[in-house]
């Protein structure tokens, strides 16, 4: 498709020298299952996958700065990231390219439509041998693809200049819906939710698009558990409506805080796709619009904090492994083996991160399955333009709020069960979180509001962008 960029020469100029401070590259790979497999993301499946809706991709992002600056998002069209292949993939990247740790977002979008990722919530499976053979062998090829996809958006490196605005989408609804004794999964008109659609255009110097970094906090669940064919849910669609739109930009989609999210209506594929739509036409209009030029130089953070949990025993436990429910007895024998080891589990690793770029813009990557309650806060306290992405780098469990915790419920509780954690976290876990998200916001440079300036309101037109 042919792109036409109408600028006034001044700002040809102004934009021309601004992308000369980055590089990025771009790369892309299919991750689709090539046999049928376990699906993740509902216990109430009872067979492997049987089809193809839409193909499974990861792709990557390499920027640099020309200072020394430089990160590489990996977004994957996965249930999530298990941190034994973050950690695989990272170790392998350092010593290929170099690239620390702080410089390495890898990010999932949580598609219900996807394969297992071993040993990513594993409780929800009792694997045979041959089915544990499928699920470790396509683990091991996606550590090679990650692995591939990065080396060859660094490959690709061109000048590019980079610009940010934001959108709002509004199909997802707080799912956390109170009822007599507790909350369940259901739909909560009242309940928190972020709207935002957060959007990065990386343009050539002239304009054209080459990649757009887009996010939304909300569950892919559009498609439940009936449904076993590959797919990426609204996500997927968003992606593949935005690239036949353009076919020269790589749309990569970051999934965002959205852990007690989920999309509303849901249930069919029409629904999903209609959503995609709904999410694709929103980022078209931001880009459509008066982006805010995002300047050198990049700056990264990375730590792992350890989450308390809430006090339990072996007893409870041993209760458990007798119990009716499989859930909770491979659950126990896990716990139980920690016990029997000496190493009973009291703590959960989190890994969060930054990448700063100048005072235009920072993500904040958090691991798990974090509830909208966080990027709220964050972007209170930082700003707007602080992007807050759950289901970074480990997903290990759900991160609830403390307001979360003290409500109970699925997101609290009953969660930690598939997987296979002892129970739910300690009160003090928000503050945790929230206190390194601080820390590493202000180590790269960042300060509560007022240091992220506003969007600005030029008076002259923006790139034309095809519709």
């Amino acid at each position: 498709m042919a792109v036409t960029v109408i600028l006034p020469g001044w700002l040809l100029l102004c934009i021309t020298a601004q992308a000369a401070e980055f590089q990025a590259g771009i790369g892309r790979v299919i991750i689709t299952p090539q046999t049928p497999m376990w699906m993740s993301g509902y216990a109430a499946r009872t067979h492997p996958s049987d089809g193809l809706l839409q193909d499974l991709w990861a792709k990557a992002l390499a920027i640099e700065d020309g200072q020394g600056g430089r990160v590489v998002i990996v977004t994957t069209d996965l249930i999530g990231l298990p941190r034994e292949i973050s950690q695989k993939v990272a170790a392998r990247l350092a010593t290929k390219h170099g690239i620390p740790r702080a410089q390495l977002v890898l990010n999932a979008s949580h598609t219900h439509g996807g394969p297992a990722v071993w040993p990513g919530i594993r409780v929800l499976f009792d694997l045979n041998p041959d089915e544990l053979r499928v699920v470790t062998e396509y683990a091991q090829k996606l550590t090679e693809d990650l692995v591939a996809v990065v080396s060859a958006a660094l490959a690709d490196l061109a000048p590019v200049r980079i610009s940010f605005g934001h959108g709002s989408a509004g199909f997802a609804v707080n799912r956390r819906e109170p009822v007599p004794g507790g909350m369940r999964i259901g739909v909560n008109p009242e309940g928190p939710v972020d709207p935002a659609v957060p959007v990065v255009n990386i343009a050539t110097p002239d304009g054209r698009p080459r990649a757009v970094l887009f996010g939304y906090a909300c569950h892919n669940t559009t498609l439940g558990g009936d449904c076993t064919k590959i797919n990426g849910d609204y996500a997927g669609f968003a992606q593949s409506e935005l690239e036949k739109a353009c076919p020269s930009t790589t749309a990569m989609f970051l999934m965002l805080g959205g852990a007690d999210q989920n999309p509303h209506p849901r249930g069919t594929v029409e629904l999903a796709a209609q959503h995609g739509k709904s999410l694709a036409d929103e980022v078209r209009r931001v880009l459509g619009g008066r982006l805010q030029p995002v300047r050198p130089p990049i700056r990264t953070a990375y730590e792992v904090v350890n989450l308390d949990l809430a006090p339990h025993d072996r007893a409870a436990f041993e209760a458990e492994a007798q119990g009716p429910d499989r859930f909770r007895q491979r659950r126990a024998r896990l716990m139980l083996e920690a016990y029997d080891q000496g190493r009973p589990v009291r703590q959960v690793p989190c890994p969060v991160q930054v990448v700063r770029w100048n005072d235009d813009l920072a993500l904040v990557a958090l691991g798990g399955e974090v509830v909208v309650d966080y990027p709220l806060r964050l972007k209170r306290e930082f700003g707007s333009n602080v992007i807050v992405a759950g289901y970074s780098n480990d997903v290990m469990c759900y991160i609830p709020s403390r307001r979360v915790l003290r409500e109970g419920g699925y997101e609290a509780v009953e969660s930690m069960i598939y997987y296979g954690q002892p129970g739910p976290f300690a009160e003090n876990v928000e503050e945790a979180v929230i206190s390194a998200c601080r820390r590493l916001l202000k180590q790269t440079g960042a300060e509560p509001v007022g240091a992220f300036r506003p969007l600005p309101r030029p008076s002259q037109p923006a790139p034309t962008i095809p519709p």
